[in-house]
């Protein structure tokens, strides 16, 4: 606990920041959060973006990693509204046959829609630590701390980890479906599957999804942050929207601030403030590339040829490895693919609260080179297609966002890019930034910060704890 009454700010109200301000709160600390737009959420807001009674997550849906949150699952989240939904697969990948490769919890459900060689090393690949999960989540979400509670776990998901999508995917498996499964889980790092450490994101989502499903929250991710935020306000603290924090010098006396912003709004915020040195480093920080999304309304289920993506709220629309490698290869070339690989949900289907009617809800995004502002509504339409003959008739409504679009909604999806910052094996292994910051008290908490991308809070936690431990050595 921090000794004496002491006043604790947070700038945004994401999963970090709301996670920053719960774990001030906790230590004693009295916390007010600033929220530029009237609703939080950051990347977990849910709206009405088209039509009254049909409810659209205008970034996340799935949160693969909360349930296993370190943090989260301590929270009594499920008191303040959260409730899971989790789909009898968390994922599919559809094929131009009318089959799928799918991922389910049950390793034997998985392996009967591989082709029958690859059934025994996808099972081998994932099984040891599938059983782990929990053990993994919990070392991932603490790295780049040492020493490692469980160092077997972490070197052999290394082992496999650090090594690039498509070459793991080859070497490994002789079919195409295994592969493609692959290739789709390596496609949501953002970067090229050629990439050594391309596959790390990809290797725990796989995980997550046989030990835990993929949930998403019941009536739309800003269940998530609602659940935080009526958490948060049980211990006391308070939430101010509507108010945007453009320098440091307009927040009120504070003796700890923390800003779940990434470096470009840090650099506007508190330049005049920084070191050249730091002002530098924040400068040359490199974003990934972006995303462009559609949401539709539909006058029914998609119409999808393979019946198993019926059962699946994410489903991976690309067909085989060479695709789905070639399509985020000419992103990262600064290229618009005919045939992006895209990321499809349909949450509708397993939330009945989502939409009225017999309607239902769909998004589906594809990468784009950053700060693209190439409209890719009629490629990705055209793909879906390809694997739900029909798609297009049944479209009833349709919102776009380019990568300006994203970035107007959420300042921190600079050129479009949700993930707070380009991904690299370097960044994997030695984090680019610290919470730490050269001014005094003030911290940075946002997915740029360790540990990873995702709606997860332990950037917000950790970072929380850095800055507890700063006030009580400071005492």
């Amino acid at each position: 606990m921090v000794v004496g009454k002491k006043e604790a700010i947070v700038v945004g109200s994401g999963p970090n920041g709301l996670a920053a301000a719960i774990a001030l709160a906790q230590a004693g600390l009295e916390v007010t959060v600033y929220e530029k737009h009237e609703i939080i959420g950051g990347g977990c807001r849910s709206l009405e973006l088209i039509q009254k009674g049909y409810i659209h997550d205008v970034c996340s849906t799935v949160h693969l990693q909360a349930k296993l949150s370190p943090f989260f699952r301590k929270l009594p989240l499920e008191e303040f509204g959260l409730r899971w939904v989790t789909p009898p697969f968390a994922l599919a990948n559809p094929f131009n046959d009318g089959t799928a490769a799918v991922v389910s919890q049950s390793m034997s459900e998985t392996m009967a829609t591989l082709d029958g060689i690859d059934e025994e090393t996808y099972a081998k690949l994932m099984s040891p630590l599938v059983n782990k999960s929990q053990e993994l989540m919990d070392e991932i979400m603490r790295f780049p701390s040492i020493p490692w509670r469980h160092p077997f776990i972490m070197l052999n998901f290394g082992r496999r980890a650090l090594t690039s999508t498509t070459k793991l995917a080859r070497s490994l498996f002789r079919g195409e479906r295994a592969r493609a499964l692959i290739a789709g889980m390596g496609a949501h790092s953002g970067m090229d599957l050629d990439q050594i450490g391309s596959f790390a994101s990809g290797f725990l989502m796989s995980i997550t999804a046989h030990s835990d499903g993929w949930p998403f929250p019941e009536g739309g991710s800003q269940k998530t942050v609602n659940a935080l935020a009526g958490y948060l306000t049980k211990l006391g603290g308070k939430i101010i929207t509507g108010y945007e924090v453009k320098c440091l010098e307009q927040l009120p006396p504070h003796d700890v601030v923390l800003l779940d912003i990434t470096p470009r709004q840090f650099l506007q915020m508190a330049e005049n403030r920084l070191p050249y040195a730091y002002a530098n480093k924040m400068r040359q920080y490199k974003y990934g590339c972006g995303a462009f999304k559609c949401d539709w309304i539909l006058s029914g289920p998609v119409p999808w040829k393979a019946k198993e993506c019926y059962k699946a709220n994410t489903v991976h629309i690309g067909g085989y490895l060479e695709e789905i490698a070639a399509a985020e290869r000419e992103v990262n070339q600064q290229k618009h693919p005919e045939n992006p690989f895209v990321i499809l949900t349909q949450p509708s289907l397993f939330d009945h609260t989502r939409a009225s009617d017999d309607g239902h809800i769909v998004y589906g995004y594809c990468h784009v080179p950053n700060g693209s502002t190439i409209d890719m509504t009629e490629r990705i339409e055209a793909q879906i297609e390809r694997f739900a003959p029909g798609f297009k008739d049944m479209i009833i409504g349709r919102h776009t966002m380019s990568t300006a679009d994203l970035e107007r909604y959420n300042p921190n999806c600079v050129g479009g890019d949700f993930l707070g910052g380009a991904q690299s094996l370097k960044k994997l292994i030695l984090p680019l930034l610290s919470y730490e910051t050269p001014i005094k008290n003030t911290f940075l908490c946002s997915s740029s910060t360790p540990p990873s991308p995702g709606v997860h809070g332990m950037c917000g936690f950790r970072a929380a704890q850095t800055a507890i431990r700063k006030l009580v050595t400071s005492h």
